[in-house]
């Protein structure tokens, strides 16, 4: 099977309708070159902002695989932050959504950019990965159409709706935006919330795997395993007055799903707790390399584990706020790095065979949706179309943007590339290639690198260099090929 790119911007693949769909978006945000203006200011400045994506009832949730929703639990949001002063405009966006894949994450992105003036290049746009929340990925969903499948993936007038909800959000906040400066930077531990997914058996292979719910009792009884216990809090400040909270932690973060009830999960809730008790300070919450990592060792499941769990990470939040330092911090104090990569696709992914269950009538939905993920996936990596991996510098700290569900030793390793300064990483931006592990997870086995990791072993080599070479950028050394403003 010959594989055709579709995943142009101009050709967002919902339905052959997207030229029309962007057209709304841009001119709901309305002008680039007015939006833009406040980005050539000397002073620094940031605006926040926040829309609410909730889903309508009956939607479907998570790309189609659990059942769609009946109710809201507690509404799902996208907020932001966008930085004004440090040449053109830089953007931050968390959605409470499952992921954003491909040409609808390039779409996305560009209706943030238009909004503010600026590049989409300077638009990092992640999910925290609930699964009672929509997964989109529009070149999947006009696969499954051509392919004669009635279920779709997720609702496509609340995804343009979606997006026009942020993508104004963030147009209005520039109106407001404050000027910042000091950059505050502070950590904590996070008892009993993560642990690693993967268990090991005395062979050095992955012997169970302890999902986001485990109920068995020897399974929740291994070691925690390898995870980051530390929630990282960036704040931006006027002086004594916070402006602007983010956070990193790095969890998938179910507690538990597939009910049909809408919600933002453990971590939404958490987030919430924290608002309340530091009222009038918006916060940003952002999932870190959590692709092996999950609550299942304190988690069976139950309902009441939710809310202990959002307890739990808040008191890590509450903590790594009251350990704040601040620093100040000028428009040169910020800088924005990029790096395009191409990520090797798995080898034993056969498009003719893949194509053949997508096409086959008596296949499940769930195997349709699957098998136009990976296709959707595959005929990116065939057009040569490179994902974004991004570094934003903020004095002494340092956010990379990257892209799947993201192992955590990347995070750790990030951090130890650059151990003076204050290192977060942002995962989940574009979902497409699935889970990305390790050269060493892969051949260790297990549930993430199967048929849902779209990647080869060597994907190692790319993502860690990208990131080596955006951090020592970051740190001042010599840059090559980065995003100038």
């Amino acid at each position: 099977m010959e594989l055709q790119s579709r995943s142009s911007l101009t050709e967002w693949p919902i339905g052959g309708r997207m030229v029309a769909v962007l057209l709304s978006v841009f001119v709901c945000c309305g002008s680039q070159a007015r939006a833009g203006e406040p980005a050539h200011r000397a002073t620094l400045r940031v605006a926040t902002f926040e829309a609410d994506v909730t889903p309508p009832i009956g939607s479907p949730l998570c790309y189609g695989f659990v059942p769609p929703a009946k109710s809201v639990d507690d509404p799902l949001s996208a907020r932001g932050i966008v930085l004004l002063g440090a040449g053109k405009p830089i953007v931050l966006c968390a959605v409470d959504w499952t992921g954003i894949r491909n040409a609808t994450q390039d779409a996305w992105r560009e209706a943030l950019a238009k909004a503010v003036g600026t590049t989409a290049s300077r638009v990092a746009l992640t999910t925290l990965h609930q699964h009672d929340a929509p997964g989109v990925d529009g070149t999947a969903d006009e696969l499954l159409q051509e392919a004669g499948v009635v279920a779709t993936m997720h609702n496509l007038a609340a995804t343009r709706d979606a997006i026009r909800r942020s993508a104004r959000a963030a147009r209005e906040s520039v109106k407001t935006a404050r000027p910042v400066t000091h950059v505050g930077q502070g950590k904590a531990k996070v008892e009993r919330v993560a642990s690693s997914r993967r268990v090991f058996g005395p062979d050095g292979r992955v012997q169970h795997v302890r999902y986001s719910a485990c109920r068995d009792p020897e399974i929740r009884a291994a070691p925690e395993g390898v995870i980051d216990q530390d929630v990282r809090l960036l704040s931006l400040w006027n002086g004594d007055e916070p402006l602007a909270v983010l956070s990193y932690y790095a969890t998938h973060p179910q507690s538990y799903y597939g009910r049909g009830g809408v919600s933002a999960d453990f971590v939404g809730l958490a987030r919430t707790q924290w608002e309340n008790e530091v009222p009038d300070v918006p916060h940003i919450h952002f999932n870190g390399a959590g692709g092996d990592i999950a609550a299942g060792k304190y988690n069976d499941g139950s309902e009441e584990n939710r809310p202990a769990l959002a307890s739990r990470l808040a008191a890590g939040m509450r903590a790594a706020w009251e350990s704040t330092k601040r620093v100040p911090l000028q428009p040169a104090d910020v800088h924005w790095h990029t790096r395009r990569v191409l990520l090797p696709l798995k080898t034993s992914m056969q498009a003719d065979a893949i194509s053949a269950v997508l096409h086959n009538p008596q296949a499940s939905d769930r195997q349709r949706f699957g098998a136009a993920l990976k296709l959707s996936w595959m005929e990116r990596v065939a057009a040569k179309q490179p994902i974004d991996v991004s570094c934003l510098r903020l004095g002494p700290a340092c956010v990379l943007h990257l892209p799947g569900e993201l192992f955590v030793e990347y995070q750790l390793a990030a951090q130890q590339m650059q151990p003076e300064m204050f290192v977060c990483l942002a995962a989940y931006c574009d979902n497409g290639p699935g889970y990305i592990g390790t050269r060493e997870a892969y051949a260790q086995g297990g549930y993430e690198v199967g048929q849902w990791s779209y990647t080869a072993p060597e994907v190692e080599d790319v993502l860690m260099g990208a990131m080596r070479s955006l951090l020592q950028e970051a740190a001042g050394e010599p840059a090559m090929n980065d995003e100038t403003p």
